[in-house]
């Protein structure tokens, strides 16, 4: 359900899916993502990992609350699950970017909690734990624009 005035709908998470597991794939890192949310730094929306490299996607409505098919980091909101677009009315289109990052890490590796940030520092630089990554960018207007 919205969780302030800005947001709009049910916050039911979208179906995603996904297929060619790069080699060496022992886990994936989920990011969700809108890059024009509170300038200057961006909204994240949803932080997922340590999701089996068998899982190969979520049913619509799955990630809109906790699961044990992938660890919880923290969102913006506060939360490990997905938290649905909230852009204000009378603003241009919001790009929500989704980043599927296949990992060497092991899907217990990460502890809960981690912010966007924390995960993305795991990583340390490239190309290190990163076995290859796919991304999707979903447009969202408030329907209250006018």
């Amino acid at each position: 359900m919205a969780t302030n005035a800005n947001c709009v709908g049910e916050n039911v998470s979208p179906q995603l899916s996904w297929t060619n597991v790069p080699d060496g794939t022992k886990s994936f890192v989920l990011l969700m993502f809108d890059p024009e949310g509170r300038a200057p730094g961006g909204v994240s929306h949803w932080v997922a990992y340590g999701i089996d490299p068998k899982v190969t996607g979520f049913a619509e409505g799955e990630a809109s609350k906790d699961s044990d098919k992938y660890v919880g980091g923290k969102s913006l909101m506060g939360v490990g699950h997905y938290s649905g677009p909230c852009t204000p009315p009378n603003t241009t289109p919001h790009h929500y970017t989704f980043v599927l990052i296949a990992t060497d890490f092991d899907p217990k590796e990460l502890p809960p909690g981690l912010t966007r940030d924390d995960v993305i520092a795991k990583f340390g630089p490239p190309p290190a734990h990163v076995k290859g990554d796919a991304g999707l960018v979903g447009l969202f207007v408030n329907p209250w624009h006018k």
